[in-house]
């Protein structure tokens, strides 16, 4: 049984006043493929998934607060009430029970965020409603999740632990070749400690990890002959390729010599190979020949199919869409307007060829919300609360 058959993954997501979005309802299959232009909100849609993770790993207040508080993340088209709402809905691939999970939030009298309204189900069953008795007699409670609390999320640990297994991964490559990359970065989606996770994994697991990244490379640029992690004289981890030379032995390289290209697509190769939840690539095209851009999807798929990993991925790029394999279901277009971003399905590949061509507008393919689809914050019947 592949491992996908029994992991979670997302199926939907819910957006109200999140940024760039107003109101967005969006299914999510194992693959999703946001394109839009820039400043379409590519990063913002991603970072609605990462802010699930960072509430059930480092609360609801810090996820908040790094992101520069409730003002940032509110749309600036949102109108009263000008609360943010998220929902998503997880459920295994092969069937079984699902999980929804909604969070909605604003400000508490102009001041630090406060929580309106916390719910999760399962299998359309209430596990727990927020504001409840507890919280109606200590308003300092909705300050809090329950996502974050091991004392309250023992009814939906699964769902917690899921969002917690969330990574980004957007490589930049200075950050790679900084001598002081590691210092105080952990799990860094921007590889400031590539190397350094590179290098504390298993030699065995390390090696066979290298091994298929390299056969991706030679792929795309056969000079490459081999990959490894090295250490200079003063102990210090590197990674370096052998490419072909007027030499015989090739010539090694390490990575303050490979190209930004070379380490973008190392890194996100080395991150869809780690073991973890659903990750989240943006623009995973950044720096790379066109030619290799169009094979990064089936190698990503080659990945997918080994570990069973949900990834979602932003582009821009014409190459990228053009992947054989691609199919226009996986692909959300993400549609600028005056005040806010559309987001819907690709009916076609042509579609999203145009829209990153400029000739798809918002205001020529508006199409009217169906409310009775947003139902993921509906009202739950008195006697269920």
């Amino acid at each position: 049984m592949r491992p996908a058959d029994t992991r979670l993954r997302f199926t939907r997501v819910y957006l109200e006043n999140w940024r760039n979005f107003t109101r967005v309802e969006a299914e999510i299959g194992r693959r999703a493929i946001l394109a839009g232009p820039n400043a379409s909100g590519k990063s913002n849609l991603l970072d609605a998934f990462l802010f699930l993770g960072d509430v059930a790993s480092d609360g609801f207040q810090q996820a908040v607060a790094r992101r520069g508080g409730v003002s940032r993340l509110r749309s600036l088209a949102a109108r009263q009430p000008s609360h943010i709402a998220l929902a998503v809905r997880i459920a295994p691939e092969a069937g079984g029970p699902d999980w929804e999970y909604e969070l909605e939030f604003a400000h508490e009298n102009g001041r630090r965020p406060a929580i309106l309204r916390e719910r999760v189900t399962r299998d359309g069953n209430d596990v727990f409603l927020r504001p409840d008795a507890d919280d109606e007699a200590d308003a300092e409670r909705l300050s809090q999740s329950y996502l974050e609390h091991a004392a309250m999320n023992r009814d939906f640990r699964e769902a917690a632990a899921f969002f917690a297994s969330v990574r980004s991964v957007n490589m930049v490559p200075e950050l790679v070749r900084d001598p002081a990359r590691s210092a105080g970065r952990r799990e860094d989606p921007f590889g400031g400690d590539l190397i350094e996770r590179i290098a504390a994994t298993p030699e065995n697991t390390r090696a066979g990890r290298l091994k298929r990244i390299l056969k991706a490379l030679r792929a795309a640029a056969p000079q490459f002959r081999d990959l490894q992690l090295w250490r200079d004289p003063q102990g210090a981890p590197h990674l370096r390729a052998r490419c072909g030379h007027w030499r015989p032995q090739g010539a090694w390289h390490t990575e303050d010599q490979l190209s930004d290209g070379t380490l973008r697509l190392i890194g996100t190769l080395w991150a869809a190979l780690d073991s973890g939840g659903p990750l989240l690539i943006e623009e995973p095209e950044l720096s790379l020949h066109p030619e290799i851009a169009r094979q990064l999807l089936p190698m990503l798929a080659s990945i997918e199919r080994r570990t069973g990993r949900q990834m979602l991925i932003s582009t821009q790029s014409h190459e990228l869409l053009g992947a054989d394999d691609l199919n226009p279901g996986e692909v959300l277009l993400l549609i600028p307007g005056e005040e806010c971003t559309e987001v819907r399905a690709a009916a076609a590949m042509d579609e999203a060829h145009a829209l990153l061509d400029g000739t798809l507008h918002a205001a020529e393919e508006e199409a009217a919300v169906d409310d009775a689809q947003l139902d993921l914050f509906a009202e739950v019947p008195e006697e269920t609360v």
